[in-house]
């Protein structure tokens, strides 16, 4: 141990006396020496006192699993799929929303040539929240072999939208780049409205291609795609092997409706609304429980986000339910038992865009498997379901970025954007997510992350692979991560980076008064507050933390956090005369502000406003929310360093 790994100690303790005594084997060994050998391996194992929460995750006083995060890539407009070829190279491939796929290497590093792009011919714009776009990419299972890949984008043909799944080959000259005169037409769907328009692409174990659409947009279904003999609204299932020949795609024989002459042949489940990210179980390593379940998360109306597993030939509700609740009346009162429930429900209160996810099953960290990980575009929570076996029940369990020392660790941080776009697996089966702090197609703020355990790790050398080597003709860019580990508490204040500049662009520093403003002893003039005016904590002079509180028509009051992010933090730092925001916070963090009206809901703001009221919220006065969910920030007069 000590000619090996003397060196990583001092990244795992931040004992002095140990460090010191790096170099000297006899005192160092001997300080590190267990006397109760319990604690040793493999004797910690048989010890019950000692491993009764083994196979647990970290959890904190109220049940929120403690997660950590390693980034993995960064300057990504809305990332919306990462994917691998499974192939043996361990490769990953990121799209973005704009239409340009990215190749990367085992380790990190970017390929400047991009694998794939269509950006001239895919449909979006650089509105936030358009749901246009380049929205799914999957390999053939046998990639390797075929050389074909799968993409899901929105076109405009004739003045008409529409989307389309497509085929393209790999370049006979380049393993890192597909032929772009390759592609053939898959399918086409017309999309009557901009919004809901699906995204994914899955290969099932039995070899065929899923294929998820939404319901054709706007509210409550105006299209009617409830019915079987529409493709929109639907989990479509097709065979594109062998297809070089003769038609582009086949029906599998055992497709549910094949026998209906009502029916469209390629369904293979309906009653969805808009199925944003689906996965398959790979199953529990050892007995592959579990395995070929197809989990989505399904994006509700006005109260309800969903999780499902989605089964052959079944009706999942959409529009007759919203959750386990009735959104059409009549419909609901009509509609069969044999109706598929969700497996969890949340309400609005909770997110209002659900981002489904992954049962883990990597290597990498014990406890996580068998745990369904997702989270929510808009609220940026991050959750996650457990089956109770016994009882056949989904045991739901939130998220949370890991505090204390959970993750100081080097590489990993706890923090990450908001808009929690999709979730990826790697070729080893690791799980990954992205998000962006800008929900724009053309915005660059698009995060990968690794998922982390820190609470048990695998045996070392266990997960280990060795990934096939790849031909690289293009140019590679290193990966140089941007994000901090943050230390969430507001004092003592963060180490700063030292500098004799004024604060920059001529924003006060807001614990000086203006020159020639001296107040007299005894004498304050309290000035009645500035619509849109902010402060934290209820004032306090110069704090550069705290709860958010905002004053409208002449009434202070607090903010919820749903749709809060770091550029509503940004507004409101600069409103207090900060010229940096170091993070926005959530859930009361900095206390319930109980003794006033929540003022301003479901906020989004660009950064560029100059008040919080001038970004775009619900009606003032207007929310479904409580105080446990009131806004926060964390601002500060110089760029942080080390936060």
């Amino acid at each position: 141990v000590w000619q090996k790994c003397r060196s990583i100690f001092r990244y795992l303790s931040t004992d002095q006396e140990l460090i010191a005594l790096e170099n000297n084997m006899a005192k160092f060994c001997r300080y590190l020496s267990l006397e109760d050998t319990d604690y040793c391996f493999p004797h910690l194992l048989a010890n019950e006192n000692l491993n009764q929460n083994l196979g647990l995750v970290t959890a904190d006083a109220e049940g929120c699993l403690q997660l950590c995060l390693a980034e993995v890539a960064n300057g990504l407009r809305n990332p919306v799929a990462m994917v691998h070829a499974n192939d043996g190279t361990h490769r990953f491939f990121i799209a973005e929303q704009v239409g340009l796929v990215w190749a990367y290497l085992p380790d990190r590093s970017r390929l400047e040539k991009p694998f794939l792009n269509i950006s001239e011919a895919v449909l979006t714009s650089p509105w936030e929240g358009d749901e246009r776009g380049f929205l799914g990419i999957v390999f053939h299972p046998k990639f390797k072999f075929t050389g074909k890949v799968y993409v899901y984008y929105s076109v405009e043909v004739r003045y008409e939208e529409r989307i389309r799944i497509s085929e393209f080959r790999i370049s006979s000259g380049d393993m890192n780049t597909v032929d772009h005169g390759s592609e053939r037409i898959i399918l086409e769907i017309e999309e009557p409205a901009s919004n809901h328009n699906g995204g994914e692409l899955l290969f099932g174990d039995d070899g065929y291609l899923y294929i998820f659409t939404g319901d054709g947009g706007m509210a409550g279904d105006p299209f009617g795609t409830l019915e079987i003999s529409a493709l929109l609204g639907k989990v479509l299932r097709i065979d594109v092997d062998n297809n070089d020949r003769g038609p582009v795609y086949r029906i599998p024989p055992d497709n549910p409706f094949v026998g209906d002459p009502q029916a469209r042949p390629e369904v293979y489940a309906y009653g969805v609304r808009n199925m944003w990210r689906c996965s398959f179980d790979r199953g529990e390593p050892d007995t592959k429980e579990g395995k070929g379940r197809l989990f989505c998360g399904d994006v509700g109306q006005n109260k309800y986000e969903e999780i499902d597993i989605v089964e052959k030939g079944r009706n999942y509700g959409w529009r007759a339910r919203e959750g386990f609740s009735c959104y059409d009346k009549k419909l609901c009162v009509n509609s069969s038992l044999d109706d598929v429930l969700p497996i969890y429900a949340y309400p609005h209160k909770m997110g209002k865009s659900v981002t489904g996810g992954y049962v883990y099953r990597g290597c990498e960290f014990p406890n996580l498997n068998g745990l369904y990980i997702f989270g929510d575009f808009m609220s940026g929570r991050l959750m996650s379901l457990k089956e109770d076996h016994a009882t056949g029940e989904w045991q739901y369990s939130e998220i949370c970025m890991g505090t204390g020392q959970t993750c100081m660790f080097p590489g990993l941080i706890n923090n990450y954007y908001q808009y929690i776009i999709s979730f990826a697996e790697d070729e080893a089966g690791e799980l990954y997510f992205m998000s962006t702090g800008v929900p724009s197609a053309t915005a660059p703020h698009g995060v990968v992350y690794k998922v982390v355990d820190t609470s048990r790790r695998a045996p070392p050398g266990k997960c280990q692979v060795e990934p096939l080597p790849v031909k690289v003709k293009s140019k590679l860019v290193k990966f140089v991560p941007k994000e901090k580990l943050i230390v969430k508490t507001p004092t003592p204040r963060p180490r700063l980076k030292t500098t004799t500049e004024a604060p920059r662009r001529g924003w006060p520093d807001p614990a000086t008064p203006k020159p020639g403003k001296r107040e007299r002893k005894g004498q304050r003039r309290k000035k009645k507050p500035r619509n849109g005016a902010v402060r934290l904590d209820g004032g306090s002079r110069g704090r550069s933390w705290g709860r958010v509180e905002v004053y409208v028509d002449g009434e202070w009051g607090t903010v919820c956090d749903d749709g809060w992010s770091s550029a509503a933090a940004a507004v409101v730092c600069r409103q207090l005369g900060f010229p940096y925001v170091v993070r926005a916070s959530k859930k009361a963090e900095f206390g319930e502000g109980t003794s006033l009206r929540i003022l301003l809901d479901d906020v989004q703001c660009s950064g560029q406003e100059k008040t919080l009221l001038e970004c775009a919220h619900a009606e003032v006065g207007t929310h479904n929310c409580s105080h446990e969910e009131d806004a926060g920030v964390v601002c500060s007069r110089e760029e942080v360093a080390d936060w």
